[in-house]
């Protein structure tokens, strides 16, 4: 880059030397200081270099919203030699620099390549996966690997990162999620998994039914983990949260086919950054398994692979399972890159090629051994923030009466999955910022009701994993407490706007335009098929209106609506028009939705949402005929056509069915 500016900037010298003579008498007092290699100033640093390194975290901070994977060994692609002693001085570097106010990080040594990693946690059948990095041979450079993160001065500005653990009933979610949030193995029959269950039919059957929602958090010191149950006594969220600098949220859904309903609505409402699909050694990719794959993937949420059972598994089947897991991941409808992860280094790289690339880290673990449960916890560590994290919305000089700038923030979002009666308190809701931020005292419009009704109400306190907080940002989860608000005046999908930006209460819809593809489909839907419709924490049951070709504009107009489409098959896209059949919901454009009806399912996005006089018109088009919807209904009008062209003294036509 030097390089190129000199080329670009060159100036006569000779010119530039003969007026610094002249100024100043002599040509040899300004003598310009070379910058100092990248291995001095680690190795050797001065003040300039202490300045240049906390300056080079602090960009490279704020760039990853508050933590970095830094690399070290390699300068320009020049290998620095790096011994043992040198690897402690660039350590104690490191630390020095992120230890300045500018700064306010720790770091933590991730990986180094000279250091005796030669056996692997993971099983050794990973070869069946194989997209696996080539040793590092005796020649090659030693590089190191740090994770850097600020540490956070308030709960608020903790950095989160929301998981959906999801697989097949029987591959271990809930008894890994209890190894890795408790902190004990389990016995081999469950005992991890118990402390995670929700009701009593759970604990006996020793199956998840509900949403149910646990954390991980890695301290402020050395990113060590951070667990609310360990040998000594067990402790709440609200000191979890004290003490990490980051927290994994965990959403255990339910792997059975009839709770299918409540897993779709954890990963369409809750809104989680990565999906952790959990696969049975010994049983391989079946039954909801691939459902949920196919889901994470409609939704566009980045999947990563936990192989659990290996202690149990004899090696020729945990290698037929690697193998169908790698045709699926490689197949057309997924186009994943299954990368094996067996030691550090490939932790290290999978973390960070996990969300710009099309890589599908696997883990092989057991719960009973530990084995590969170490590799699963750095690789939770350091997983990258989602591109919409709270981190770029935070204050710089983040205080508990600092303001935030309205003009710089996005509207206020907040999507409700829970409600509480909380005695002394009143109504509490439970769900997650979509947008903007919320701070205790904000007004907010709470709807829409059965009737599409918007209220005024006011936050009276916010918490957030249970610890008292005093503002919420975008893609956080908290819990609002509201004021002079019922516990019958709140349900499951409604919103909370800002009021300063609605002068005027918000509008809810029944009708919308999505752009949908059916996934599957036995026979065909036409006009009047009903399903339950997944929009973010909507779930209610939609009814089609129109089906016209997806290259129709917008417009409402006869001609464009006369260009519908008589059916949808498998694999089929189109302009589909949804109406609610209970009552309106609050629906914004560029909004991803599934639908399904025993196994029919369909993805898609919300292209248009009607206004209340272009659904009055659409509604009045579809009882007058205007707007065809369905085949039977245009032939019963053909026939009702000709009977009264023709002559009187005939039978009066029988009336045409309408949509009611």
């Amino acid at each position: 880059m030097a390089d190129k500016l000199k080329t670009k900037y060159a100036v006569d010298t000779s010119l530039f030397d003969a007026l610094v003579e002249q100024a100043s008498g002599t040509g040899n007092e300004l003598a310009v200081a070379e910058p100092r290699a990248l291995k001095q100033r680690l190795l050797t640093p001065d003040d300039a270099d202490m300045l240049f390194l906390t300056d080079t975290l602090a960009r490279r901070l704020t760039e990853g919203h508050g933590e970095v994977v830094f690399e070290a060994g390699v300068d320009n692609g020049t290998s620095l030699d790096l011994s043992d002693d040198d690897i402690k001085t660039v350590t104690a570097t490191l630390t020095a620099a992120a230890d300045r106010p500018l700064v306010n990080a720790f770091v933590q040594l991730l990986y180094d390549s000279g250091a005796d990693d030669t056996q692997p946690e993971g099983k050794k059948h990973a070869r069946a996966i194989v997209e696996k990095t080539k040793p590092v041979s005796n020649g090659a450079a030693r590089t190191v690997s740090y994770l850097v993160r600020r540490r956070p001065q308030r709960i608020e500005d903790m950095l989160e990162v929301r998981v959906a653990v999801v697989g097949n009933v029987d591959a271990g979610k809930s008894t890994m999620l209890g190894v890795l949030t408790q902190g004990a193995l389990d016995d081999g029959r469950g005992l991890a998994r118990l402390a995670l269950f929700k009701h009593k039919h759970e604990v006996d059957t020793g199956r998840t039914s509900s949403v149910g929602m646990e954390i991980l958090g890695f301290n402020k010191v050395d990113g060590a983990a951070v667990r609310h149950t360990d040998i000594h006594r067990k402790v709440g969220w609200d000191a979890v949260c004290q003490r990490s600098s980051k927290i994994v949220t965990f959403l255990d859904l339910a792997g059975h086919e009839k709770y299918l309903k409540t897993t779709v609505y954890g990963m369409a409402g809750s809104a989680p950054d990565y999906v952790m699909l959990m696969v049975a050694a010994n049983a391989g990719v079946v039954g909801m398994a691939k459902e949920h794959l196919g889901l994470a993937l409609a939704l566009g949420i980045p999947v990563f692979v936990v192989v659990t059972k290996i202690d149990m598994c004899p090696p020729h089947v945990l290698d037929a399972t690697l193998k169908q897991l790698s045709r699926i991941l490689r197949s057309s409808g997924c186009r994943k890159l299954p990368v094996a992860v067996s030691d550090r280094k490939s932790v290290v790289m999978a973390a960070s090629r996990f969300v710009g690339q099309r890589v599908c880290p696997v883990f092989q673990v057991s719960n009973v051994t530990g084995e590969g449960v170490g590799l699963l916890q750095t690789f939770l560590n350091i997983l990258p923030l989602a591109s919409c994290s709270a981190a770029s919305l935070m204050p710089k000089s983040p205080t508990p009466a600092s303001p935030i700038a309205s003009e710089d923030e996005a509207p206020l979002r907040y999507d409700i999955n829970e409600i509480f009666a909380v005695p002394y308190v009143g109504t509490v809701v439970s769900g997650h910022l979509s947008s903007g931020s919320v701070r205790v005292g904000d007004m907010v419009w709470l709807g829409p009701d059965y009737n599409g009704n918007f209220v005024a109400t006011q936050v009276r306190g916010i918490h957030r994993k249970r610890a008292e907080v005093e503002c919420g940002y975008q893609g956080q989860s908290v819990s609002l407490a509201l004021r002079k608000i019922s516990r019958s005046q709140v349900r499951k999908g409604m919103v909370l706007l800002r009021k300063d930006d609605h002068e005027v209460p918000p509008t809810a819809t029944c009708t919308f335009e999505a752009e949908v593809v059916v996934l599957y489909h036995s026979t065909t839907i036409t006009s009047r098929y009903q399903a339950m419709l997944h929009c973010g924490p909507v779930r209610q049951t939609a009814q089609v209106l129109c089906i016209r070709p997806a290259d129709t504009d917008e417009s409402t107009d006869q001609t464009a609506l006369d260009k519908q489409r008589n059916a949808l098959r498998t694999g089929d896209r189109a302009r589909v028009l949804f109406q609610f059949i209970r009552h309106p919901e609050y629906i914004t454009l560029g909004s991803r939705l599934v639908f399904r009806e025993g196994r029919t399912k369909g993805v898609g996005k919300v292209v248009r949402v009607l206004s209340a006089s272009e659904e009055r018109n659409v509604m009045k088009q579809v009882k007058n005929g205007t707007m065809v919807v369905d085949q039977r209904i245009d032939a019963v009008q053909a026939e009702t056509i000709q009977l009264k062209t023709s002559d009187p003294a005939e039978p009066k036509a029988r009336k045409v069915p309408t949509l009611s």
